[in-house]
């Protein structure tokens, strides 16, 4: 598991199904896992597939689940090896509700999550994130 900031992290499948004890909520990023919810957090499960593009309704859904538990919870974000889905949400989250510059999302991210490889074409896909989240406010 890495901390990305001060109650954000994202982690692997192993620590989405056995979360160390100060993670209150757990968001499940990967397609091919179906496990069981682990007990005592705010479980969720928003299937996405691994290294191809993220559709942007998806990751809106995967940023609205987070903006409802962070920052007043510890959230991580899981995928089967913590290093592009989960890191691909986190990033979308930090640029369309934390409001960061996408430059200083992927400095942090990667300073943050060594190996960190972000899904094809995220920052277009951010861009498009901001869009539909922009246009549902009307």
């Amino acid at each position: 598991m890495y901390q990305i900031t001060d109650t954000l992290y994202v982690g692997n499948i192993l620590e989405a199904e056995r979360p160390p004890a100060h993670i209150e909520a757990v968001l499940l990023v990967a397609e091919e896992f179906t496990p069981n919810a682990p007990a005592g957090v705010i479980y969720e499960r928003i299937p996405l597939k691994e290294f191809g593009e993220a559709k942007p309704a998806s990751l809106n859904q995967a940023i609205d689940w987070i903006a409802r538990h962070h920052p007043d919870k510890h959230v991580m974000v899981c995928c089967r090896a913590g290093m592009g889905r989960s890191v691909s949400v986190v990033m979308t989250y930090l640029c369309c509700i934390q409001k960061m510059e996408y430059p200083d999302v992927f400095q942090l991210i990667m300073s943050r999550r060594p190996g960190a490889c972000p899904l094809p074409n995220i920052q277009a896909t951010i861009k498009q994130v901001h869009e539909l989240r922009q246009a549902r406010r009307g």
